[in-house]
């Protein structure tokens, strides 16, 4: 039985420098360049976690995250 768990809490060493290292590969890049480039992040760190067990709670997650986001904005417009 797998028990990986997403971890959700914060984790990284140096949050702001990945964060500016993050924006930074972006710099200059048109936005289907930035997307193909985020995509290609996402596998490369899902290929890193290699759980799917894990790789599913964090889908779930993001997709949460982003319906809270966009109700969010629906309310702040209304």
């Amino acid at each position: 039985m797998n028990t990986a768990a997403l971890i959700t809490e914060p984790h990284l060493d140096a949050p702001d420098d990945f964060y500016e290292a993050l924006i930074e590969i972006h710099r200059d890049l048109p936005e289907a360049e930035s997307h193909a480039l985020n995509a290609r992040l996402v596998l490369l760190l899902a290929n890193h976690i290699g759980s799917m067990a894990v790789l599913k709670q964090a889908l779930a997650v993001a997709r949460q995250g982003a319906v809270t986001a966009i109700d969010s904005a629906r309310h702040i417009h209304e």
